[in-house]
């Protein structure tokens, strides 16, 4: 007898054989994998995309962004930040880490700021939303926006949009009292290019009377 067969019970050398089937038709699918054209592994992965949003049937979303009624039809995994720029082409909200850690997609719902990648947006359903392309009237910019230029505020400018709504809210919420104050509440929103020093300046600006926020 084999080295193969010597642990195998008498009677079930069953086992061994069932082992072999086993093992090759798990070698025959993955050589199928390994040598199927890449257009049909995409088909397949595209196909099993579908089935899985098609578990999630859309539901109906009623929002006031930037003062204009929105009647929307989403998933109901979707967030805020998702339907804002993906739906509505308000793309001046960014996506940054996704987790709620940047703050660049702060926007403003009834008048206070959240993080947008972490809501869900039919849980904004009535709600009046604000983004940063809400805030100037026209060709008017927001003092906000304004102070920011003035004071060079930011540099790529990827945050800076998180900056200004998160810093708007600050002074509303009355949090501007004083460069501690400040950066403390201005802490969620982080920018890469170490613009702080400038940030805090626009901020000050505006809370001493430099515009309305």
């Amino acid at each position: 007898m084999s080295d193969q067969k010597k642990d195998i019970p008498p009677g079930d050398e069953s086992l061994l054989s069932g082992n072999r089937r086993d093992f090759l038709k798990q070698t025959t699918f993955l050589t199928a994998i390994a040598l199927a054209p890449v257009g049909i592994v995409k088909a397949a992965e595209n196909k099993l995309d579908e089935q899985i949003a098609a578990v999630f049937e859309k539901m109906p979303l009623t929002m006031e962004v930037n003062g204009v009624a929105c009647q929307l039809s989403v998933e109901p995994r979707s967030t805020l930040l998702d339907v804002l720029r993906e739906q509505l082409d308000l793309t001046g909200t960014k996506k940054g880490c996704d987790r709620g850690q940047c703050g660049a997609c702060t926007v403003h719902v009834n008048g206070r700021r959240i993080n947008s990648c972490l809501s869900l947006a039919i849980t904004n359903n009535g709600k009046k939303i604000t983004t940063i392309e809400g805030l100037a009237k026209g060709d008017e910019l927001h003092p906000m926006q304004q102070a920011f230029i003035e004071r060079d505020g930011f540099q790529c400018g990827y945050c800076t949009s998180g900056q200004i709504m998160s810093a708007v809210a600050c002074i509303h919420e009355g949090h501007a009292n004083s460069e501690t104050e400040i950066r403390e509440f201005m802490s969620g929103n982080i920018c890469r290019c170490g613009a702080y020093p400038n940030i805090v300046n626009a901020i000050q600006d505006v809370a001493k009377g430099g515009g309305n926020a």
